[in-house]
């Protein structure tokens, strides 16, 4: 895998985003799909909340040889630099600042009000089109969660939360409980 290697003339979004100043960072989080930038507010503090909650119950149950890692960047092609709320890496010891899609077992999203749509259905489609073998959309408001898994191409839903719980077999087993 190769470390930061972007030549600014091949992926239009993602040279501007990785060339964008520190200041213009802070408090945004930016990624580039397909030319366009796209910009959305800093995570909230109850956003936070479940992203600890979540890396609490997931990290002791990962695979060896893998990773939990929050707030990363992901290259999903060409010109498409996403950033997940957490990725699960399958090359842990790589020092980057974004990882190919090719080295992502599961991206997860916790919807928020100003995600919600993006998170059900860009993203959804653009991890897909990358090849990521499994999605996590997780619903604060009704303490709920879904692990899509790729199948021909598109997500498919492979397990759901039942009474605020999440009991995965696959990608690896744990069991997610998702009542505050």
């Amino acid at each position: 895998m190769q470390t930061n290697d972007i030549n600014p003339g091949e992926a239009p979004g993602l040279a501007e985003v990785l060339a964008l100043p520190n200041e213009q960072l802070l408090g945004n989080r930016i990624e580039g799909v397909d030319g366009t930038l796209v910009m959305g507010p800093a995570p909230t503090a109850l956003h936070q909340q479940w992203l600890q909650r979540l890396q609490l119950a997931v990290v002791p149950a990962l695979p060896k040889g893998t990773a939990l890692l929050p707030g990363v960047a992901v290259r999903c092609g060409e010109s498409r630099l996403l950033i997940p709320d957490f990725v699960i890496v399958t090359c842990p010891d790589v020092a980057t600042t974004w990882y190919p899609a090719s080295e992502v077992l599961l991206a997860a999203e916790i919807e928020s009000p100003s995600t919600r749509v993006q998170d059900r259905i860009f993203k959804k489609a653009l991890y897909a089109e990358a090849l990521i073998p499994y999605y996590l959309l997780v619903d604060p408001e009704q303490e709920a969660a879904t692990v899509y898994a790729l199948s021909e191409g598109d997500y498919l839903p492979h397990a759901k939360s039942e009474g605020g719980v999440l009991t995965l077999a696959e990608p690896f087993p744990a069991e997610l409980n998702l009542r505050a």
